[in-house]
C-alpha cells in the first residue's frame, strides 16, 4: 500500500502529474461522451470553471505556473493499449463492448483541446471551447487538478511526522464510517462516487481499498473512477448527468414551446436507443422533478430507476418518484432509487431504513464526506474544509446553458434571466432551499 503521507512530502522536491491516465475519470463522462460522438459530434460548447465559494481564494493558495504544468501534461496524454483494451474488451453492467469501435477509434486518437486560463483578482477563470465530445473529457481533470493543487497548498508547509498523523487520523474517520455501514444496515448498495471533489487520487484509490477490504462486501459495488475500476479489478459505475439536458435545451429551436416539449426527453429518447438494464435511469431534477415527471412520456416510467441529486431526497426525491411509478402503473418495489446529493454515512442509514422494501435504495457517496473529508481541525484553521467547485457546460453553439436543480439558489446556474425564462417554462414554483455542504 502506497505510503500517502510520504508521497505529500515528497511534492516540495519534484513534479508529481496530478492526472496521469484519460481514464481517471468517471465512468458516465464515457457513457455520455459517447452518446454525444453519435447524436451531437458537431455542436461547440463551452466549459468554465466555477467556484461557489468564494472564501477560498484558489490563484491565492495555487501557482499559475504549477496549474498550467498540471493542465498541459493531461493534454499530453492518450488511451494505453492496456486502458484501450480494458475499455474494448471489458464488461461493464453486464455488457461486452459497450464501447463500440468507432467511438473507440476516435477515443484512442484523442488528445484534450486547449484550454483559456486567466487570473481573476483571487479567483482563477479556466474554459474549454470546442466540439463537445472533446471539451466535455476536460471536466473531470479539470476539476480533480484543482482539488489536489489547493491540497497540496494548504499541506505543503507540514512536515513529515504531521503528515503521517494527518493522514492516519483520516483514515480512522474513514474506517469509523465504514464500521457502521458495515454493521448497523442490511442490504444497502454503495458506490464510490468521489472523483470530482477528491482531496487527491491517492487517497481516493485508498478510500476505495478501505471499502473493498473493511468488510463491506456485497455491499460495496464499485467506483465512479475508470481508472480505479481497472486497478482493483471493480465494477465501473454510472449513467447520465446533467450535462446532456442542459446542452439540448440550449439547442432548441422553435421558443418556449419546444424548449418545454424537447430537450428533456429527448436526451433520454437518444439514450434508451442505446443502453438497456440498469444504465436506464432517469436524472430529473435539471429543471424540476415534480415538472418533468408530471410530462414524462409513459415509457420512461419502464426505465429502471431515478437517481435523486438534489432538493429534499425523501419527500421531494424517491417519495415522489414512488407516486409517479404508482400513478403509471408500476411497481415502485421493483424500482432502482440512487441517492448521490450530499450523503455521509448517517444519511445513508436513515435512507436506507426509510426506503428499503418500498424501492431499491443504492447510493452513490461522493467526493464531499467520502474522499475529501478532513473536516474537524485534522490541520489548522480548518483549511482543508470542503469547498463548493464545479467545471460545467456554460454554452452551446453560442445560447447559454441553463441548470435549475430541486435546490436552488445553490444549484441553479445560468444567466438570470435564462433561469426566470426556464422556470416559467418548466413551471417550477416556489422551492425550499435546502442546507448542502457544498
Amino acid at each position: 500500500m502506497v505510503d500517502i503521507a510520504t508521497r505529500v512530502y515528497n511534492h516540495h522536491w519534484k513534479i508529481d502529474p496530478i492526472v496521469r491516465s484519460l481514464i481517471d475519470t468517471d465512468f458516465y463522462k464515457l457513457l455520455m461522451c459517447q452518446s454525444v460522438f453519435r447524436n451531437r459530434a458537431d455542436t461547440q460548447v463551452t466549459f468554465s470553471l466555477i467556484n461557489r465559494t468564494s472564501s477560498v481564494p484558489l490563484a491565492k493558495l495555487i501557482d499559475e505556473g504549477a496549474l498550467r504544468e498540471q493542465l498541459d501534461h493531461i493534454r499530453s496524454l492518450s488511451l494505453n493499449r492496456g486502458e484501450s483494451t480494458w475499455l474494448r474488451g471489458n464488461t461493464f453492467y453486464g455488457k461486452r463492448q459497450m464501447f463500440r469501435p468507432d467511438f473507440m477509434e476516435w477515443f484512442e486518437n484523442l488528445r484534450l483541446p486547449a484550454y483559456h486560463l486567466e487570473r481573476v483578482g483571487d479567483q482563477y477563470e479556466l474554459t474549454f471551447e470546442g466540439s463537445w465530445p472533446e471539451v466535455m473529457l476536460w471536466e473531470i481533470p479539470a476539476l480533480s487538478v484543482l482539488m489536489e493543487l489547493r491540497s497540496r497548498a494548504v499541506l505543503r508547509d507540514m512536515g513529515k511526522f504531521e503528515l503521517q498523523v494527518l493522514y492516519a487520523r483520516a483514515m480512522t474517520k474513514l474506517w469509523e464510517k465504514i464500521e457502521v455501514l458495515r454493521g448497523g444496515v442490511d442490504r444497502v448498495r454503495i458506490a464510490d462516487f468521489g472523483t470530482r471533489r477528491r482531496h487527491s487520487f491517492l487517497w481516493q484509490d485508498w478510500c476505495v481499498q478501505a471499502m473493498i477490504e473493511g468488510g463491506l462486501g456485497e455491499k460495496f459495488v464499485g467506483t465512479s473512477n475508470c481508472r480505479i475500476a481497472m486497478k482493483r479489478d471493480i465494477e465501473a459505475i454510472g449513467t447520465n448527468a446533467h450535462e446532456l439536458p442542459m446542452v439540448y435545451a440550449a439547442l432548441a429551436e422553435g421558443g418556449d414551446e419546444a424548449l418545454r416539449q424537447a430537450p428533456p426527453y429527448e436526451v433520454l429518447a437518444d439514450w434508451h436507443e442505446e443502453h438497456d438494464g440498469n444504465l436506464r435511469i432517469i436524472l430529473p431534477d435539471t429543471y424540476g422533478t415534480k415538472g418533468f415527471l408530471e410530462g414524462a412520456p409513459d415509457w420512461l416510467a419502464g426505465w429502471t430507476g431515478i437517481r435523486v441529486d438534489s432538493g429534499d431526497p425523501a419527500e421531494g426525491g424517491a417519495e415522489t418518484a414512488i407516486r409517479w411509478w404508482e400513478e403509471r402503473g408500476e411497481n415502485p418495489r421493483k424500482k432502482m432509487v440512487i441517492f448521490s446529493d450530499g450523503l455521509d454515512v448517517e444519511k445513508i442509514v436513515e435512507l436506507q431504513q426509510q426506503f428499503a422494501g418500498r424501492v431499491k435504495p443504492s447510493f452513490g457517496w461522493g467526493g464531499t464526506l467520502l474522499t475529501n473529508d478532513f473536516r474537524g481541525g485534522l490541520v489548522p484553521e480548518d483549511r482543508l474544509a470542503p469547498f463548493s467547485l464545479v467545471c460545467k457546460a456554460v454554452s452551446a453553439n453560442g445560447r447559454p446553458t441553463v441548470k435549475l436543480s430541486d435546490n436552488p439558489p445553490n444549484k441553479a446556474m445560468g444567466p438570470a434571466s435564462e433561469i426566470d425564462r426556464y422556470k416559467r417554462v418548466f413551471g417550477v414554483g416556489a422551492q425550499t432551499e435546502i442546507d448542502v455542504l457544498v
